[in-house]
């Protein structure tokens, strides 16, 4: 099976800042609304898809979540020169940040430049330091008269980068957490045969604190969790063997724990059992820095949930651009559907 290029380009090069997915949402609900049985936005924004079991004798609910948001910027400040200043809406490596293209979603889409202090007026002292994201601006290119015509303070900016297909990878902005959105909707719309009711989410305001999916998870009360997301990839040179967390090419990533959730035991060790017994090629994840939506399916319905997350090997991750392997992403679209098919297959109890 060939990965739908296209729509993971769409998918991706939407913008989307925490608070203000509405056009990536809309995005997801044209893709995703003729492969469920029923889609809802809460208030919140989320989107709640339920894709209904053909013989659902236990009446048991499983939630899929896969955040839509991205890391991003807020506009607080149009200085007199036309400089606009900034907040970061989720988790920036500024040392990337510099001389980048970045969109500014005013009344209009515009292009700017992100600024900092050339290296040639820098101090000795300056230079030896890294940068900061309060060292930034954003150039426009256009005096404070013209600027204001267009942008004003509350303004989203997101990042300016396409993607493209490089060897067997993919390399774009925001393939946190597209990619995962990517792959929730063709899990949706493959799979055929599952024995309780899927409730794909498609949540907001991950980025800034795993918003959407507390109120979505305390909506649903899912009886099983599981979200999708991407993980570091640090399999570059200087890398010692226990830093890289995972490696691009090595298969899908069964998370065993992250900084905000020890996943269910129960769930680590059913995911590592389909894929092996379904010959999808997988590693296990320890993330002892940065949390993701599991933390929250797992918590946040009425009872809990016994919940795990399947994650997406990326470097460079939460920089200007990001990068997956084709063959992984595949991997967890095989291992998702596998998952959602075989569930009632597992003894839960032990």
């Amino acid at each position: 099976m060939s990965l739908n290029i296209a729509l993971l380009k769409k998918i991706c090069e939407t913008p989307g800042a925490p608070g203000y997915e509405k056009k990536v949402r809309d995005l997801v609900i044209k893709e995703v609304a003729p492969l469920v049985d029923t889609l809802e936005v809460d208030n919140l924004g989320n989107i709640i898809c339920i894709k209904k079991a053909r013989n659902n004798k236990d009446n048991k609910k499983v939630m899929v979540a896969a955040h839509m948001d991205e890391i991003g910027f807020i506009v607080k400040h149009i200085d007199d020169a036309g400089f606009l200043r900034f907040h970061t809406l989720g988790g920036f490596d500024p040392k990337t940040l510099t001389a980048q293209r970045v969109i500014v979603h005013g009344r209009k889409d515009l292009v700017g430049v992100m600024g900092t202090k050339p290296v040639h007026v820098m101090s000795a002292e300056e230079k030896k330091k890294l940068p900061e994201t309060t060292d930034f601006f954003i150039d426009m290119g256009m005096t404070k008269d013209e600027v204001v015509k267009y942008i004003s303070i509350g303004d989203t900016v997101t990042r300016e980068r396409e993607l493209i297909e490089m060897g067997n990878c993919v390399n774009c902005k925001s393939i946190d957490n597209r990619i995962s959105v990517f792959i929730l909707i063709e899990t949706l719309r493959n799979i055929k045969d599952f024995p309780h009711d899927i409730y794909g989410v498609f949540t907001v305001q991950e980025e800034v604190g795993l918003r959407g999916a507390q109120v979505a998870a305390h909506t649903i009360n899912p009886d099983f969790g599981l979200a999708l997301d991407t993980t570091i990839a640090f399999d570059v040179p200087g890398a010692q063997a226990h830093e890289k967390v995972t490696e691009l090419s090595k298969g899908a990533a069964i998370k065993i724990m992250d900084s905000s959730a020890i996943c269910d035991y129960r769930m680590v060790d059913y995911l590592k059992k389909t894929a092996d017994k379904n010959k999808i090629k997988w590693q296990p994840e320890i993330l002892t820095a940065g949390g993701t939506d599991t933390a929250y399916v797992q918590r946040m319905g009425k009872n809990g949930a016994i919940s795990g997350a399947i994650s997406i090997p990326t470097r460079h991750l939460h920089q200007v651009i990001e990068m997956a392997h084709k063959e992984d992403v595949q991997s967890c679209i095989n291992l998702l559907s596998s998952a959602l098919s075989e569930l009632d297959q597992y003894n839960w109890s032990h």
